[in-house]
């Protein structure tokens, strides 16, 4: 099987040509307003028209107000939503737009509990599995997770975040077998002390981690 692989945090035109050019499903876009990877509408829509066929766009709210997210939907052709707070399952299905549901991995993880919550969300299209806010940041934070605390039997697609780089990603694969890896923080640019640069994206990362998610599905 062929892992997916979305590029998130994606603020500029040209990242997003660099992540369809690496060969990314997707990308997703952050409508949080206390992300530092926050897009604008306007932005967001740039992005959208520049983008070439068949890489799908994901906007990402962290408990939202409806009709922030309906507003965001009314400007931007946005494929997939995208939820990282607490949102209800009623509250992902209003808007009629496929939902991926993110849930954290915390230290204690419970098989048995992240199944039961996962179950609340069975008409996902997507469960995106991460590590726990940190910083007062919901995602995208650059930390992993014990990947083996992921639970068994689950109906819904798993979507692998958190932490994620060219130097992981393949272990990563070969031992959740996802259906997708969703990474930003591992594909940013960095600074002189090697700290990234949220919301800017490196090609050269870009391209070095989709090719070692080809290498682990080889």
């Amino acid at each position: 099987m062929r892992t997916r692989v979305k590029i998130c945090g994606i603020t500029r035109v040209e990242d997003a040509f660099a992540a369809a050019r690496s060969g990314a499903d997707a990308i997703g876009l952050v409508f949080w307003p206390g992300s530092p990877r926050i897009v604008t509408i306007e932005n967001a829509r740039m992005i959208a028209a520049a983008l070439p066929p068949f890489v799908s766009i994901v906007g990402l709210f962290v408990d939202p107000e409806p009709a922030d997210v309906r507003t965001t939907l009314s400007a931007v052709p946005l494929d997939f939503l995208q939820f990282h707070g607490n949102e209800a399952p009623g509250f992902c299905r209003v808007f009629h737009r496929p939902y991926i549901k993110a849930l954290p991995v915390g230290a204690q993880a419970d098989a048995a509990g992240l199944l039961e919550c996962a179950a609340r969300y069975n008409d996902a299209a997507g469960l995106l599995f991460d590590a726990p806010p940190a910083g007062g940041q919901p995602g995208g934070t650059g930390r992993t997770f014990d990947w083996s605390a992921l639970p068994k039997g689950l109906d819904r697609p798993v979507v692998l975040s958190g932490g994620l780089t060219a130097a992981n990603v393949a272990d990563a694969i070969r031992r959740v077998r996802p259906w997708a890896v969703d990474v930003s923080s591992g594909v940013e640019a960095v600074d002189a002390l090697g700290m990234p640069i949220k919301g800017i994206k490196d090609p050269a990362r870009i391209a070095a981690f989709i090719g070692e998610v080809r290498n682990a599905d080889g």
